[in-house]
């Protein structure tokens, strides 16, 4: 530390270690000395300079952007010296706060021979390459190799080693975005594992906070037999995946498809029950779907049920039923509305003392 009058301090109880890249000092004024990516530049010049430093740097958050600033601008020389001294720590370096940056550059510009020799590294292992996806580091360092290989046989040896663990990946906070990109940068006979362990485990799955959102990705990157198999599954579960928290999102997400089979399946599913499910968070929302997107005969059967059934005066007055009963007022027309003002007009007394009765009055009145 340089003082007003030119005097030079130097750090009590610090310590500069340049070639081990911990660089702080510990005085009484807390003072940290960091070192640039431009000092470091001006210690080491060449890749040569750093030969026997390279796995120590790649774990430190400067070092790594040195490291990686290699990679861009060094010739194939320079990038097999630092392989040759990081190929050995790799599955420790993909899980590194710093290290895993360093890996998913590298496999931006490795030649194939060291892109073979990564994926033989984390696949060795049974059990490696899943427990790497489902680190909060991992999985971006993971993600990163799925997105850069290229050959029939790389793809195997990934699919060869998170097939085993395929269901526990989907679920997994980290682990499911790394199934999610098998599913959209692999070749479909090679994402056919993360699609078949949906069809069967899509209760399982959709009823996972992270699998519903993979599941709803199996849908939109299958075709097919495949597809029809997965949208049969969930149509066949549909009354119990809406009144899931997470499952009526995927049911949903059916629904608007507008697949007239599917949709026709899930409404068969849910006929006689929609009375209990407008009543429910989750499955008030499938209901009013139900209402906006059924064909004209089958939004009859659906009202006329609602209609009819004992529980309408708490219908009309639930926090959840409301909202249905305000989407049937706004998709219902002519004899229909007739029918349906009909049957509610009984309850308008009741519903005027009512905070959420006084929403379908309201809805009644903008009509």
């Amino acid at each position: 530390m340089l003082h007003s009058d030119g005097h030079a301090e130097h750090p009590i109880n610090g310590y500069f270690q340049l070639d081990g890249l911990n660089y702080r000092s510990s005085s009484p004024n807390n003072f940290d000395f960091v070192i640039s990516p431009k000092l470091l530049q001006m210690k080491y010049n060449s890749v040569d300079d750093i030969v026997g430093k390279v796995y120590s740097m790649a774990k430190d958050q400067i070092g790594c952007r040195f490291l990686q600033k290699k990679f861009t601008e060094g010739a194939p020389e320079d990038i097999e010296k630092i392989f040759d001294e990081i190929k050995s720590h790799i599955v420790e370096l993909m899980t590194d706060p710093f290290g895993n940056y360093l890996v998913q550059k590298l496999l931006e510009v490795c030649n194939e021979d060291q892109r073979m020799c990564i994926l033989c590294t984390v696949t060795r292992k049974m059990g490696e390459l899943f427990r790497i996806s489902c680190d909060m580091h991992g999985t971006r360092a993971v993600q990163r190799v799925i997105e850069t290989v290229q050959t029939a046989e790389q793809y195997s040896m990934i699919v060869s080693s998170l097939k085993p663990f395929v269901v526990a990946l989907i679920k997994n906070v980290n682990g499911n975005h790394v199934a999610q990109r098998c599913l959209q940068h692999f070749p479909v006979e090679y994402s056919e594992f993360v699609i078949g362990a949906a069809i069967a485990h899509c209760v399982e799955l959709a009823t996972d906070r992270q699998g519903c959102c993979v599941l709803q990705k199996c849908l939109h990157h299958s075709d097919g037999d495949q597809k029809n198999r997965l949208m049969a599954e969930i149509a066949a579960n549909s009354l119990a995946l809406s009144q899931d928290q997470y499952g009526n999102y995927v049911v949903q997400f059916m629904l608007d498809q507008e697949v007239p089979w599917v949709t026709s399946n899930i409404l068969y599913q849910l006929e006689g029950s929609y009375a209990d499910l407008s009543m429910q968070k989750c499955s008030s929302n499938v209901v009013e779907k139900c209402v906006r997107l059924a064909g004209e005969e089958m939004r009859i059967r659906i009202i006329q049920e609602l209609m009819c059934s004992p529980l309408l005066p708490h219908i009309l007055q639930d926090p959840f039923g409301n909202y249905v009963i305000q989407t049937v007022l706004k998709e219902c027309k002519g004899a229909l509305r007739a029918a349906v003002m009909e049957a509610i007009r009984p309850h308008f007394t009741e519903l005027r003392s009512s905070p959420f009765g006084k929403k379908v009055l309201s809805t009644i009145l903008r009509k």
